[in-house]
């Protein structure tokens, strides 16, 4: 074990995870992450708390992962790339490990021009995949960027996000592997909607014997109105949102409770999918669905390790 975290346990057992998102609050409040983590506690393995997600100032993920980490609710701190050096980088790493963090997700992050301050300059000191050779470094060598010793244990479980829908698609695949050299442990991948799309990239995925060195959560949106799903299949890069979804969420007396059906769906044929080690419900200002999810999707109860 390399970091002792519930999330790692459970994929090394073989058992199926399941990860959700908790979004902090564009404020103060640390009842807004409680409330989140009372729902979900219970029926997920690890909650991710973003980091200024979309470019947009938000309650910081180390104090987002600190208050769930208080309620005995395990914490996955997303860190981007876009906000800091290798100085920051480096220097909450430390303060997170030792405030007991065992998980992290290393990402790029949204371009600032997409957020509420375009005018920020970017970072981009290191880009994610020197991200996780970063905290790998640290981990497994004890080592800073600048080869100097850490007084300490780091204790670890990496994650990194995939994206198997971006062009150009035949190199998805070789992106994946690039992460999983650099050293992450487990993936998390974006939103999928095009199943058979996802079929064909986890095939490439076992070809090269990926599955076998890394653990991949599949991606899910539950989607809540037509237009939701127009705004992802026009203006969302990265995404693969067929048309017949659009036009069966146009359909429907009850969006909502299509957009349920859907994702449960789309779980129960990821489930049937080689090397598909969990799912990650990102369920974007709906938290409160999730309970149901994963409850009519058999994935209830969560075990214990």
């Amino acid at each position: 074990m390399k970091s002792g975290s519930n999330l790692e346990k459970i994929l090394a057992s073989g058992q199926f995870a399941v990860t959700a998102e908790c979004g902090p609050p564009k404020g103060v409040s640390a009842k807004a992450i409680q409330r989140k983590g009372d729902l979900l506690k219970f029926h997920c393995d690890a909650l991710n708390v973003t980091d200024n997600q979309t470019a947009i100032v938000r309650m910081s993920s180390l104090s987002g992962c600190v208050l769930l980490q208080q309620m005995g609710v395990e914490p996955v701190m997303q860190m981007v790339v876009r906000d800091r050096n290798r100085l920051a980088i480096q220097s909450d790493i430390l303060g997170a490990v030792a405030l007991g963090i065992r998980n992290v997700l290393c990402l790029s992050g949204d371009h600032q021009k997409f957020g509420n301050h375009p005018g920020a300059k970017g970072v981009y000191d290191i880009d994610s995949i020197q991200l996780i050779q970063t905290l790998k470094l640290m981990r497994d060598e004890k080592k800073f960027l600048s080869g100097e010793d850490i007084s300490g244990e780091i204790p670890l479980f990496i994650g990194a996000a995939a994206n198997p829908f971006a062009d150009p698609f035949e190199f998805r695949a070789v992106r994946l592997a690039k992460k999983v050299k650099a050293g992450a442990d487990f993936i998390q991948t974006q939103a999928i909607f095009d199943v058979p799309k996802f079929a064909r990239w986890m095939e490439m995925v076992r070809d090269r014997g990926l599955d076998k060195k890394v653990h991949i959560l599949a991606g899910v949106i539950p989607v809540k109105s037509v237009g939701m799903a127009r705004y992802m299949k026009n203006n969302v890069s990265g995404l693969s949102v067929p048309k017949e979804l659009v036009d069966r969420m146009a359909d429907a007396k009850d969006a909502k409770e299509e957009g349920v059906n859907t994702c449960l769906e789309i779980i129960e044929q990821i489930k049937e999918i080689d090397g598909v080690h969990g799912v990650h419900i990102m369920a974007v200002a709906w938290e409160d669905i999730v309970p149901s999810i994963v409850d009519k999707a058999g994935l209830m109860p969560r075990p214990i390790v």
